[in-house]
């Protein structure tokens, strides 16, 4: 459980705020000698400039094992205005939207924003705050847009000192700061209750999750069994990452996706993840599983990649093909982007639909089958095992086809109960990914048994995956998640000492 420090250059910066116990001036930071690596630490200091005071605050807390906001990666992100440009790529449809704004017609060509903890003072330049506090993790930004031609867009951002804020912007820092740490600041009885805090990602408009309400629910009370607790998050609590020991996805992730940039910001401040990005990255693109299985010779349907740019070799060839056939795009998902081809010239009209949106595309032997085994497996162990029926009048699980997504039924059964040869292919295939959440999909067709795919951010639904295991799945799951995060705890306790041995710093 992380505590609360905000470090302040001294402690009059805060005499327009509520007293707090949690407050500390940055000398008394720095001086401190202790170093546990529990605290969240909140770095208000003005001088964040390279080398400056404030810097040292995020370089020593970083060093120390603490949470710190904003970290030395976004502080040296804000120095230069490449990186900053490089880190807030992907905002354009954000100003585009704003340019079409009404209510943004009749400002200045000229605006000063200042954005606490990705909150500001404009109704019509909230969502603006929030993205922006998502790509820079920094409490107070000061932003300057600038519009040319109708269009608006960002001239300068930069960290804003404390002392800046009067008025009505004092009254919404302090309100955006107590929503901010409103799962650190606890009562004393509730940090002693649980270790660590764990965020589950989910995204609550999503029409197929992969997990429903009732896993959810059972996810954050074996978490509670397990001295965890367990918070869900969207993706625009993003800028709270730091707050927490470990991020777990249950959310359908894809690489060109806020999943994938999620994951990747959490790895990178320390926290314990599944789905890491590198099992997004591995999983979520069929086209590299297609090669990865191929290369390791493990058991999968015969298949071929077809190029966007090779469009006539495909014309030429596509009669001595054998048909039926699957025609896939690399990133989809509960069998969305993948077509059954009867015919040659079935196969060319839809590549050269789906060739629109990616420029590579797999085709794979057709084999029909009753149902697929579904084995879930973690930490390189198998967690439950599933049969999935293709559904009623339909060649796959799910059935796009009319207005309601249909699937088919489901049988689950205890592991040990598995094949041998289902379980030793399943086993193999997630050996070559990692050692995260995984859910394999074969097909078993007399002696043979090949790897349909591998998913990085498998179906675990109360009522479904849980039938054998109950509530002893999500206490493995949650079990994985408290040895990790004990593990990185003790590394950063063997870190102290030498970092410490290796010099000190002088104030």
């Amino acid at each position: 459980m992380c505590s609360l420090r905000i470090v302040v250059d001294r402690h009059d910066d805060w005499r327009p705020y509520y007293p707090t116990d949690d407050l500390i001036d940055s000398d008394g930071y720095l001086s401190l000698i202790e170093a546990t690596g529990h605290h969240q630490v909140i770095n208000l200091c003005s001088d964040l400039d390279y080398l400056g005071t404030g810097y040292y605050v995020s370089l020593l807390a970083q060093a120390r094992g603490d949470r710190v906001l904003p970290s030395v990666d976004t502080l040296n992100t804000l120095r230069r205005k490449s990186t900053t440009d490089m880190q807030l790529e992907g905002l354009t449809p954000v100003l585009e939207e704003l340019s079409r704004n009404a209510e943004a017609h009749s400002l200045a060509d000229e605006i000063s924003l200042k954005v606490m903890f990705g909150e500001c003072r404009e109704p019509h330049l909230t969502r603006l705050a929030r993205r922006l506090f998502e790509r820079l993790p920094c409490p107070l930004l000061d932003v300057r847009l600038v519009r040319k031609s109708g269009n608006w867009r960002l001239s300068r951002i930069r960290p804003l000192r404390l002392k800046d804020l009067h008025g009505e912007e004092q009254d919404l820092f302090a309100r955006a700061l107590n929503r901010h740490s409103r799962k650190v600041w606890r009562t004393p009885r509730a940090r002693r209750r649980y270790r660590f805090d764990l965020a589950m990602l989910i995204n609550p408009e999503e029409r197929m999750p992969p997990s429903n309400k009732g896993a959810l629910k059972a996810f954050i009370r074996a978490g509670r069994r397990q001295g965890i607790d367990v918070s869900l998050i969207t993706h625009r609590d993003a800028g709270r990452l730091a707050e927490f020991d470990g991020l777990f996805i249950r959310e359908t992730t894809s690489l060109d996706h806020h999943t994938w940039r999620l994951a990747r910001r959490a790895e990178h401040e320390g926290l314990v993840v599944i789905d890491a990005p590198q099992d997004i990255l591995r999983c979520t693109n069929k086209v590299y599983l297609h090669e990865l299985l191929r290369a390791r010779s493990v058991p999968a349907p015969g298949g071929r990649l077809l190029k966007k740019a090779s469009m006539s070799r495909l014309r030429a060839e596509a009669d001595t093909i054998e048909y039926p056939q699957v025609l896939k795009i690399p990133d989809g998902a509960f069998s969305r982007g993948i077509v059954k081809v009867a015919s040659a010239a079935q196969l060319v009209e839809e590549a050269t639909r789906l060739f629109s949106s990616s420029d590579l595309l797999l085709l794979q032997e057709w084999l029909p089958t009753e149902f697929d085994w579904r084995i879930g497996v973690l930490d390189g162990r198998p967690l439950f095992a599933s049969r999935y029926f293709m559904a009623r009048g339909h060649w796959q699980i799910y059935d796009h086809s009319g207005v309601r997504v249909k699937s088919g039924g489901f049988t689950t059964h205890p592991v040990d109960e598995v094949p041998r040869a289902v379980m030793r292919t399943a086993l193999k295939a997630t050996r070559l990914i990692g050692n995260g959440l995984y859910g394999v999909d074969l097909k078993q067709i007399g002696n043979r048994v090949l790897v349909i795919e591998v998913n990085d951010n498998p179906n675990i639904d109360a009522g479904i995956e849980d039938v054998v295991l109950g509530n002893q799945l999500y206490d493995r799951v949650m079990q994985v998640f408290l040895a990790r995060m004990e593990a990185r705890r003790r590394a950063h306790a063997r870190e102290l000492p030498d970092r410490q041995e290796s010099g000190s710093l002088s104030t």
